[in-house]
């Protein structure tokens, strides 16, 4: 008998599949009693937040309570960032299949498109004036995956390329003569503490000449940067967990603005008098004239359409891993979070789990040809569990130990 290792978080076992395992960071999340809710992209104005929930947009007040649906279209809808003036929320839609440049009043409305480019377009903030909508694209870009920063009115019209070859994610000083800019992307942006040749600094440009000036760091991954009046506010990884810090354009000096508590800040948005915060799917708000920040208690009860119960195709896109039985004869599939087996030639199709509450993963059959193993998290945390390969019989449920893990 072959011996595979097994590899959970911290722990080396010998069983016959091979499993790794990284941190799972549902498992510490409330008690059910207070779920957490995966609330993201959040945006501030004087009086309401605006975020992302469910692929569409949410409004509610600054000091919480309920939420109440902003957009709903069928595609994804997400990056929302309020005017100057808290009217109109500027976003990215994907309504007609592409990922363009909308505008939606605040108090509710009909969006309107404002680019048709077929290069994604990330809104990204908006002119201090109020007259234009900055984002991202890589619509002109002739290096690959490296974005540009655009403006495009309002009113509509064409968009204005900003004088930079490439740039990720910005904001514009008060008065609208300078820009603080992250310069490039990077590609696997949840590697934790990475400190490879994709760091992100943040430049501060002249709009005048383009001329550069850097933020201080060593090294450290800086994201999301915030103009509010002499200080840039932006979050980053250089003393540990991802956390809010501040640059004082006129001393140079960088100093930690909150210390994340515990999960990464994941991602950030500034009005003139407060900034908004995500992390671990809640919403914070953060006062930098009394420096202290509260969790935002928010209530999210709508017709959610992914939450429905409702039938899908099983498209081929939709098949995540695979796996041959030992005579050839069929095929094992992951799809949609559920095991099936498919012949190669006559026969059924099979569901060997039915458990769309539940994700199904990674299946693989064993060498004798009787049994599938995969991982499930149908009960709460993931484990290993074998079945019979025709689906019938009792199901061996094997648990994987603490603390949890996601596996492969």
């Amino acid at each position: 008998m072959r011996k595979l290792v097994v590899r959970g978080a911290c722990t080396l076992i010998c069983l016959s599949i091979v499993v790794c395992g990284v941190p799972n960071l549902s498992a510490q999340s409330s008690s059910s009693e207070n779920p957490p809710l995966l609330l993201r992209f959040p945006t501030i104005s004087k009086t309401q937040i605006v975020f992302t929930y469910g692929d569409d947009l949410w409004i509610v007040s600054r000091e919480g309570g309920e939420a109440r649906h902003l957009t709903s279209g069928i595609g994804i809808e997400d990056l929302p960032a309020f005017s100057p003036d808290g009217t109109l929320v500027a976003f990215t839609g994907e309504y007609d299949g592409n990922r363009d440049v909308y505008v939606v009043p605040a108090a509710g409305g009909v969006p309107r498109r404002l680019t048709y480019h077929p290069a994604e377009d990330d809104v990204l903030g908006w002119t201090p004036d109020g007259k234009k909508i900055l984002f991202a694209s890589f619509g002109n870009s002739f290096m690959h995956y490296e974005d540009q920063l655009y403006t495009v009115p309002v009113e509509g019209g064409f968009p204005t390329q900003l004088p930079f070859p490439i740039g990720e994610e910005a904001t514009f000083s008060p008065d609208g003569t300078r820009i603080a800019y992250v310069p490039h992307p990077q590609w696997q942006a949840a590697w934790k503490r990475y400190r490879g040749g994709q760091t992100t600094p943040i430049w501060i440009a002249d709009l005048k000449d383009s001329s550069v000036a850097k933020v201080p760091r060593e090294n450290s991954n800086d994201h999301y940067p915030m103009w509010v009046g002499d200080t840039i506010y932006f979050l980053s990884d250089r003393n540990g967990p991802v956390s809010l810090f501040a640059y004082d354009t006129k001393t140079q000096q960088v100093s930690e603005a909150l210390h994340s508590d515990g999960f990464d800040f994941k991602t950030a948005s500034a009005s003139p008098d407060a900034i908004v915060i995500e992390q671990f799917g809640a919403i914070k708000v953060y006062d930098p004239s009394t420096r202290q920040a509260k969790t935002i208690n928010i209530h999210v009860a709508g017709d959610v359409e992914a939450v429905r119960p409702h039938f899908v195709k099983v498209e081929p896109k939709r098949i995540q891993n695979f796996n041959i039985s030992p005579t050839g004869a069929r095929a094992v599939f992951e799809a949609w979070g559920e095991i099936f087996t498919v012949p190669t030639d006559k026969g059924d199709i099979r569901n060997l789990t039915h458990s769309p509450a539940a994700a199904d993963r990674d299946p693989s059959w064993s060498p004798d040809g009787k049994s599938i193993a995969y991982f499930s998290d149908e009960s709460g945390e993931y484990e290993l569990e074998i079945r019979s390969q025709n689906g019938l019989g009792e199901v061996r449920h094997i648990n994987l130990g603490n603390p949890p893990s996601f596996f492969y």
